[in-house]
């Protein structure tokens, strides 16, 4: 499950189980609203503070946990609009985000790095991806846009229909994240520039994202249904 630690005036949201690596971070109910949690405990804090998501080993986050769709498919819908939540979430959050993509971040997994206001890449290894073409899976109302209005049109037309594969390099020639560093230096490195803008945690900060990002949280809160979801198992 996610936990939380404190790095001065950041807090550092780790994806996977404490003291494990290679987790693949996959979003089951449960770490969803443990997610929803740690959240809560970081915005309930006083002062500076900002927010990075980490987590260790090979995987950022693989997203949609797919064991569990497919076994409760009857809870389809309401299993995605909980997915939506902490994209919704996390692009309002009224401290800085920044996403320190330690490794694979694939489907809901990347677009979850996309929701932060940052992003830096590992250098070396791990890829930012959005495979559903290739798996046969559509994109929700709220996930289609989110991506398209975080990214540019013909990143997204890339990103979305030919599910290619983009290296840190890649990644930030179209614009999907903003910086690299070595494995080493990753999550230095998000945590100091997540630093440097904790001194903007202020009332006003989340009206200025809701209001940068109102296509996208419009689109996000669009409710699934059988109707707008041609999704089959």
């Amino acid at each position: 499950m996610p936990h939380l630690e404190r790095d001065g005036d950041v807090f550092v949201l780790y994806l996977g189980n404490e003291g494990q690596t290679d987790t693949e971070n996959r979003f089951h109910p449960d770490w969803i609203d443990t997610f929803h949690a740690l959240l809560d405990e970081a915005e309930a804090s006083q002062g500076p503070a900002a927010l990075v998501t980490v987590s260790t080993g090979k995987f950022y986050s693989n997203g949609l946990d797919t064991d569990w769709l497919f076994g409760n498919f009857d809870r389809n819908c309401w299993y995605l609009d909980r997915v939506h939540s902490m994209y919704s979430r996390l692009l309002t959050f009224p401290m800085a985000t920044v996403a320190a993509v330690n490794g694979h971040a694939f489907g809901a997994g990347a677009m979850l790095a996309t929701s932060h206001d940052f992003r830096v890449m590992r250098a070396d290894r791990g890829y930012w991806c959005l495979p559903e073409v290739h798996l046969g899976m559509p994109f929700t109302v709220a996930m289609n846009a989110l991506v398209t209005e975080r990214l540019t049109n013909q990143v997204a037309v890339e990103a979305m229909t030919t599910g290619r594969r983009y290296a840190a390099n890649d990644a930030i020639a179209a614009g999907i994240v903003d910086a690299k560093a070595d494995a080493d230096a990753l999550l230095g490195t998000a945590v100091e520039r997540a630093a440097a803008l904790a001194a903007n945690r202020k009332p006003n900060l989340p009206v200025i994202k809701r209001a940068l990002h109102g296509r996208a949280l419009a689109g996000l809160a669009v409710e699934t249904t059988p109707e707008n979801l041609a999704f089959a198992p």
